[in-house]
């Protein structure tokens, strides 16, 4: 098993086309990246949420530290 190489990626790209048309490419490649911009956006909300349920705990070690 490989990666796919040039031929494979043309041979795809043309099947999408045929498939989808020239015009609707852009609009799935919009909604892709609106969808894959969200989903950064909640992970990255989700990440700040935990760090800042995490403080108060390392306030209250640190404190009992000194």
């Amino acid at each position: 098993m490989g990666f796919l190489g040039g031929q494979e990626l043309i041979i795809i790209l043309i099947i999408v086309i045929l498939l989808f048309g020239a015009k609707k490419i852009p609009e799935l490649a919009k909604g892709l990246g609106t969808g894959i911009k969200e989903f950064k956006k909640a992970s990255n909300e989700v990440d700040k949420q935990i760090s800042t349920k995490d403080e108060p705990e390392k306030k209250e070690k640190e404190g009992a530290d000194s």
